[in-house]
């Protein structure tokens, strides 16, 4: 199989193939538009896990479809590579730089180029945030369903790179579930379109394999996202309790009895405790867990899916339950949720946020084992989940100006995602693989599914120009990971700089 998707990141570009990449760029490109001062570059050294750095050798910001098509045909031919990037927000070091190559930054893609309300369907470009869609279209009360917590700032064209989720995703799915068609530039400069109006296309899917390949087989150049009806009704149960074991439990219960919310979040004590100091939301902070269920569809079935999970955490002895009383209240009870990340951010320097996946049964032993580490590794751990499908997100609290503080948290960060795939789960459930879990891919798949995983990537990519070194791991780096997990020994990323 020709090609690498690692490559020796150490050495930088050389510094005739940098300047002939500005002059033929400039040939089309107007000249702020080609960054290569320091104080220009220094803002896309990381994506939001910032726990990774490095400075790119240039980033070039586009505005057409032709120019992105120019730029990857000039990279092609001088085997130069290529980082895309939308807002920054990932948070699995998907955009790291490299050191051998270019930025492609799309953030002048912002425009929404058609809206069809009787489809439901708008058609956008990649670097449209996530919200404005909905913002764009609410006056046809219409909206766009999957909504991540960064949605103010995230990029629909970052969201297909990841395969973003949300908190509403357990009701209305992932990105790939409400995205009909995506158009893309390979690394040769060829336009491909994948996907389609119509009900069904026909041939392989595709589409559904650009969702979540990281950058890492075309870039995204324009989306077709579906657009859907505002539900009639909408109501927010907030129910707290002196468990998460119980918590736990009562979510797990409230999917069994056939209710699927639209939203099932929860949260433990040190993270309501952040977001409520943060957000004055409305929080009890004398418990030990709390989940947001919100329900939507016709007032019968609301109200009748409400009663039943009033019962549910009645029968649980929830400490705390309260409905919102308007759509006020329940985006002030939402806002809380959604600032879980920063809010938690002002109780640490720093903090490392794991993405795994869970079957829902096995929360309580996930949370046990992860409380017996943070005592191991005296790191603190607040949690913060979308609880209905088993998404985790643990957020890790550390001071990186402790010598060997980042290193402990990354060995801690590890066992915890080993863990969801021992339990049956998965290292990521939306924030992609990046660099961050790059090590886990090799626990959670063998050397044969590596392998087609190499030949997808080959078929697309044939000289590895496109986010090498992120997401698939080579087979050599997991043969040494597992070497080290038997000696105990730890892997560490060399081509990358910690800060």
């Amino acid at each position: 199989m020709s090609g690498q998707l690692f490559k020796d990141e150490t050495l930088d570009i050389d510094s005739d193939t940098r300047s002939e990449l500005i002059a033929r760029f400039l040939d089309f490109i107007d000249d702020e538009s080609v960054l290569r001062e320091d104080e220009d570059l220094f803002p896309y050294e990381s994506d939001g896990l910032a726990v990774y750095r490095q400075k790119p050798p240039l980033v070039v910001l586009p505005e057409t479809i032709d120019q992105v098509q120019k730029i990857l045909r000039i990279c092609h031919e001088l085997q130069v590579p290529v980082v895309a990037r939308g807002a920054g927000t990932g948070l699995s070091g998907g955009a790291l730089p490299l050191k051998n190559g270019i930025v492609l930054g799309l953030a002048k893609f912002n425009k929404i180029l058609d809206i069809d309300a009787e489809a439901r369907t708008a058609t956008v470009q990649p670097g449209v945030r996530n919200l404005a869609i909905s913002e764009a279209v609410s006056d046809l009360n219409l909206y766009y369903a999957p909504d991540p917590s960064s949605q103010i700032a995230c990029t629909i064209g970052g969201n297909v790179a990841e395969n973003s989720g949300g908190v509403h995703c357990l009701k209305y799915g992932m990105t790939v579930h409400n995205v009909l068609q995506v158009t893309a530039v390979t690394i040769e400069g060829e336009l491909i379109t994948v996907g389609g109006t119509a009900a069904d296309t026909p041939g392989f899917d595709l589409l559904g394999l650009l969702h979540g390949s990281e950058g890492m087989l075309a870039v995204t150049v324009e989306i077709v996202v579906k657009l859907l009806p505002k539900p009639n009704t909408t109501k927010l149960l907030m129910a707290a309790f002196n468990s998460v074991d119980t918590a736990g439990d009562t979510v797990a219960e409230i999917i069994a009895n056939g209710i699927i919310p639209a939203g099932l979040e929860m949260m433990d004590k040190p993270a309501i405790i952040a977001a409520e100091a943060f957000a004055k939301c409305g929080y009890p902070t004398d418990v030990e867990a709390l989940f947001l269920c919100e329900l939507d569809g016709t007032e019968e079935e609301v109200q009748d899916q409400l009663q039943k999970v009033d019962a549910l955490v009645r029968k649980n002895n929830a400490t705390v339950i309260h409905i919102a009383k308007d759509e006020e209240e329940r985006l002030q009870l939402w806002k809380g949720r959604k600032s879980a990340f920063p809010a938690v951010g002002r109780l640490s320097p720093d903090y490392y946020c794991i993405d795994g996946t869970i079957p829902r049964r096995h929360l309580s032993r996930v949370l046990q084992q992860m409380n017996t580490w943070s005592a191991e590794y005296d790191l603190r751990i607040a949690n913060v989940f979308h609880a209905g499908d088993g998404n985790l997100h643990p957020l890790i609290l550390f001071d990186a100006n402790v010598e060997g503080e980042l290193e402990k948290t990354e060995e801690l960060g590890g066992k915890i995602l080993e863990l969801c795939v021992e339990v049956g789960g998965t290292i990521t459930g939306e924030h992609g693989v990046g660099m961050e879990k790059i090590n886990q891919m090799c626990v959670q798949f063998d050397s044969n599914e590596i392998t087609q995983f190499h030949a997808i990537k080959n078929a697309f990519d044939p000289t590895a120009l496109l986010n090498p070194g992120k997401a698939i791991p080579t087979l050599n780096r997991c043969a040494e990971y597992g070497a080290l997990h038997v000696h105990h020994g730890e892997l560490p990323h060399p081509d990358i700089e910690r800060f």
